[in-house]
């Protein structure tokens, strides 16, 4: 935008940068981004403007850019300091305003689906047919529930989760059941289920992710802590006392930040929605930490045992994909997943051969340049069942190697939003189902992870 010559407003700002006077069309629109005259200048790209120029003691010029309600308003604005540093004179020129742009549909459903997730009390994997391959809550209220749903990992999601006022006999189409509202037994709450296809244009959902959502919050226990012993085993105060504690409150800044960052609230400049992402991000790599620390203290404890069956490596390696494919997309990264119908028989536990298989494509993605492709292959022999997963990625080095399932190993890497603990728990779990996860590398040649789990010796 450019000055044409002709002002059509003024306005006078005083040392505290407070717009004294303003005429038309100025006033109108300080007046309705909340400010008052004489106040503070409520227009946050004119605010800078005239702060760098009374700081710096010489005239600025520039586009502003505001918010007018349905509306967004561009100006060429002129601010020239008043001799011994007073104020500012404002100089409005080339008035321009024209309506928001139409939000994108599938962006404004990718950002609620992400606030969803944040929200969820209880999640769960679903394969093409609604049935359930994995359950996970941090809600004391459902953890009854998800004991239910995990025993009976194969069966409808319905069968658990009957919808109200639904008369028809299941299965039902997804649409036809997403964001209907459910009966969670032994809870007074409403609850609402969103299902999230995971699928690629043109093809029917490979699964599902299942979100399980109140609008009430949960009911908080007062707990007194006069005369409390303190637990023989501090080590898991973080996964079962911290975690559940903590992820509902992070789970809503996160969602207050991302309805913030998408103007779901109203307009905003883009420096403030820029904040609530950075907010919304930091909020994310906490609950992720939150989780890290939870399964390491699961997968150290004595007890912890996996429940193994009889599984297909090609089903969990197809799931994991789907997934994790829109992530890939971001990245014009082709994930190539086992065939439909190629089948590796195993005796493993579905959903934590899912979770190892999860964080090592994510870190694939994480790591692999943009273009590149990542390949899960299987393999097998007569007593062992083999998932590869392999990619274009830097590679990692002999001594790399050596390290690299270490306990918080980073390998150096820094703001990548790692904890450092992903291999090291996927490890702890290929062994305790009886395997193993190792690499094969070399610098610049990309990486093979393999998980190795016990064959099924049943299968044909």
């Amino acid at each position: 935008m450019r000055s044409d010559g002709t002002i059509l407003a003024r306005g006078q700002s005083d040392a505290q940068d407070c717009l004294l006077s303003a005429d038309e069309p100025l006033a109108g629109l300080h007046l309705r981004c909340g400010g008052q005259l004489p106040g503070p200048i409520a227009v946050p790209e004119l605010m800078e403007l005239v702060r760098k120029a009374r700081r710096y003691g010489f005239r600025l010029a520039r586009a502003v850019s505001a918010h007018d309600g349905g509306e967004v308003v561009t100006a060429w604005v002129e601010a020239e300091p008043r001799d011994g540093g007073q104020g500012c004179e404002i100089r409005i020129r080339n008035w321009r305003s024209a309506p928001q742009p139409a939000e994108d549909s599938t962006a404004s459903e990718a950002r609620r689906a992400a606030t969803d997730r944040h929200l969820a009390e209880l999640t769960a994997r679903l394969d093409a047919g609604q049935r359930i391959l994995a359950v996970e809550t941090e809600s004391p209220e459902l953890r009854e529930l998800a004991v239910a749903m995990e025993n009976g990992i194969g069966r409808l999601w319905t069968d658990f989760l009957p919808p109200e006022n639904v008369s028809h006999h299941q299965p039902l189409h997804w649409r036809l059941l997403d964001g209907s509202r459910v009966i969670v037994p032994a809870s007074s709450r409403p609850f609402e289920v969103r299902l999230l296809p995971a699928m690629q244009p043109g093809f029917d959902p490979a699964g599902f992710e299942l979100l399980l959502l109140s609008n009430v919050p949960a009911p908080t226990a007062a707990t007194s802590l006069e005369g409390a012993a303190l637990p023989s085993n501090r080590r898991g105060l973080v996964g079962q006392e911290l975690a559940p504690v903590l992820r509902q409150p992070i789970a809503r800044i996160i969602a207050n930040a991302e309805t913030i960052r998408t103007r779901m609230a109203g307009p905003l400049p883009d420096a403030y929605a820029g904040y609530a992402s950075e907010i919304s991000s930091a909020g994310q790599l906490l609950l992720d930490l939150l989780d890290d620390l939870s399964d390491l203290e699961v997968v150290e404890s004595r007890d912890f045992q996996t429940a193994p069956d009889q599984i297909d490596l090609g089903e969990v390696s197809r799931q994991a994909a789907g997934i994790l494919n829109v992530r890939a997309r971001e990245k014009t990264i082709a994930l190539i997943a086992p065939e439909p119908g190629e089948t590796l028989p195993a005796i493993a536990e579905f959903r934590r051969v899912l979770q190892v298989l999860l964080n090592l494509i994510g870190n694939a993605i994480r790591y692999s340049p943009e273009g590149s492709q990542i390949w899960i292959r299987l393999e097998g022999e007569r007593a062992n069942a083999r998932v590869v997963v392999a990619d274009e990625g830097p590679g990692i080095s002999p001594e790399q190697q050596a390290r690299v399932f270490d306990k918080f190993e980073r390998l150096g890497r820094v703001g990548d939003g790692g904890s450092g603990l992903g291999l090291f728990i996927s490890r702890r779990l290929a062994r305790a189902m009886g395997g193993d996860l190792t690499v094969e590398s070399e610098p610049g040649r990309g990486a093979r992870f393999i998980l190795t789990v016990p064959a099924d010796p049943d299968a044909d």
